[in-house]
């Protein structure tokens, strides 16, 4: 079969870029250039926040900015640096780190007006890296033009910037506890001088390989962590449908082949585990309508390939019908609501009736009404 002229391409690309950062990064000097670096920030939401704020108190020197004023009023109160525009940071900044809600967001910060790239051909970070979660394609896109720019200022022998794109999982607890981790895909070499930075932010780095390679895994993770909640939630909705409590029947899963992320500590059943959204009304945690962007860029990813993918067409409409329902902003475990209505006493009729059919006890009718008068 014909490797498409694109693919060599790219693959030619890597290898010229892997051996000019080998020599960049050939001195134990220039491998300092992150754990010394001045380090700009731009996506300071529920997540960028915790990563921001984790990199301060490892005691990098931060230059932050995001469109929302509260956010960065908190930074600069605390005597951190806050400028009002993407291309400012870029300016102060030897690495940049982006931390935003989807590829629009990003091409924006990037190449729109007083964006990163702002300066046209000539920039002043010698790397970039992308913690959002976007298209594949966006990513790759994004990586070689950030390659075609120029340094106004050689770090080493170096004189064009690199783009690193690393989205992450762990969600908000994760990034508050530093303990998320990374899906980073550009130049291996770029990615090992980067890591620093990443372990101040998280506990784990995956290197996944070229360009856009990040970005691809991640959306795989959330696109098997969707299905995964969806299966868990059904299964415990018809479990207490069938009389079984949400907690026994996690106990279960837990100890059996059922286990899984969304079993085990991230359960979507109120009540059932403390510290999770579910819990606390949904609130907090991944929000649904972040969810179904993953899965609608799953989707496009899937049909760009050619490559079926039924249960993310599945997973898409149930996210889309709660998003319209009103869930959008709840965490992503309220899908739960999608298969229970929380109708208990209609599961515990259905329950007696069946128990009472059994003929087990003659005095079935008094036991009844003393459950009920509970």
């Amino acid at each position: 079969m014909a490797i498409p002229a694109s693919r060599i391409r790219m693959v030619l690309s890597s290898c010229y870029w892997s051996s000019y950062l080998e020599k960049m990064l050939s001195s134990s000097a220039a491998r300092r250039f992150c754990s010394n670096a001045r380090v700009g920030f731009i996506g300071l939401g529920n997540m960028g926040f915790h990563m921001a704020n984790n990199l301060i108190k490892a005691g990098y020197k931060l230059t932050v900015n995001d469109i929302d004023q509260t956010a960065m009023k908190k930074f600069s109160d605390c005597g951190i640096s806050t400028v009002e525009t993407p291309f400012k940071v870029a300016e102060s900044s030897d690495v940049v780190i982006t931390m935003l809600p989807s590829s629009s967001h990003v091409l924006a910060v990037y190449t729109g007006q007083n964006g990163l790239l702002h300066g046209g051909s000539q920039v002043r970070p010698w790397l970039f890296i992308d913690s959002s979660t976007i298209d594949p394609h966006t990513s790759r896109k994004l990586s070689k033009n950030i390659s075609q720019c120029l340094l106004k200022e050689k770090k080493g022998n170096a004189d064009r910037p690199f783009m690193l794109d690393a989205p992450v999982s762990g969600g908000v607890p994760g990034a508050a506890a530093g303990t998320l981790t990374f899906m980073v895909g550009g130049i291996e070499d770029a990615y090992l001088a980067a890591k620093p930075l990443f372990l101040a932010m998280g506990k784990n780095t995956v290197y996944c390989g070229g360009p856009g390679n990040g970005a691809a895994a991640k959306i795989c993770n959330n696109l098997a962590m969707a299905v995964s909640m969806l299966g868990v939630s059904e299964a415990l909705a018809l479990g207490q449908g069938l009389g079984i409590a949400a907690s026994t029947l996690t106990n279960i899963f837990n100890s059996s082949s059922a286990r899984c992320w969304s079993s085990d500590s991230y359960n979507p059943v109120p009540g059932v585990m403390e510290g999770v959204p579910s819990s606390r009304s949904y609130d907090g945690g991944f929000s649904s309508k972040l969810m179904a962007k993953d899965l609608m860029l799953a989707k496009a990813s899937a049909e760009e390939i050619q490559q079926k993918c039924p249960l993310t067409s599945e997973a898409l409409n149930i996210y889309m019908e709660m998003c319209s329902k009103g869930y959008e902003s709840k965490d992503f475990s309220c899908v739960f609501k999608h298969f229970y209505s929380g109708n208990h006493n209609l599961s515990l009729n259905l329950y007696l009736k069946s128990f009472k059919d059994c003929s087990i006890s003659n005095n079935f009718d008094y036991i009844i009404n003393q459950i009920r008068s509970i």
